[in-house]
């Protein structure tokens, strides 16, 4: 497996300058956050550093790969924006050499997210949006309270899926059906 340095080489190389700092703000991000609840630092940092490996890729370079090389749910495939994703596993596997299933499931659902999350997905998903280089100082500032709530990370999810479906709606987009039932899932552990 290449190391960080070289996959940050690859990055710079295949990376607009913004997804670039983008990438190195989730990475921290996720590695903070998973100080945080116990997990493995330096996995998440890496899972971080590529989880959009593939999201400057030609919109029809990442169909071919979802297509010919995955096995995708077509309901995933509603909105081009999404591609990246499952695709992003597929290249972290073989350009990078990455074959641990945890880090490829997360970069695989960081966009749409997929029911049943594990803790590491989560703050994947997460990381992605409330990294510090390239996203909303007070939508950070925000989702960081939360997190400090009972069933913090939940809810944190939660109001990213409340930006996200108000989001759609409002550029009446469609709204892939495994976002609603992710919506679901989380109110209902809330609740619980």
């Amino acid at each position: 497996m290449k190391n960080n340095a070289e996959i940050k080489e690859w990055l710079k190389e295949n990376l607009n300058e913004e997804r670039y700092l983008h990438s190195l703000g989730t990475a921290d991000c996720a590695k903070d956050l998973a100080k945080r609840y116990g997990l493995d630092e330096e996995k998440a940092y890496l899972t971080g550093l590529i989880h959009d490996c593939a999201k400057c890729y030609k919109n029809e370079d990442l169909k071919e790969i979802i297509e010919n090389k995955m096995d995708c749910d077509p309901e995933e495939l509603l909105n081009p924006k999404t591609f990246h994703s499952p695709a992003g596993a597929y290249v972290a596997k073989t350009e990078f050499g990455v074959e641990d299933e945890e880090i490829l499931s997360a970069i695989y659902c960081h966009t749409v997210g997929k029911l049943k999350m594990t803790t590491f997905e989560k703050i994947i998903f997460l990381a992605d949006k409330i990294e510090p280089n390239t996203r909303d100082k007070s939508w950070r500032e925000k989702v960081y309270k939360i997190l400090d709530e009972e069933n913090g990370l939940d809810k944190a999810l939660m109001a990213c899926y409340d930006y996200t479906i108000k989001s759609l709606v409002d550029r009446r987009l469609k709204i892939c059906l495994t976002t609603i039932k992710i919506y679901n899932e989380l109110l209902d552990n809330i609740k619980a």
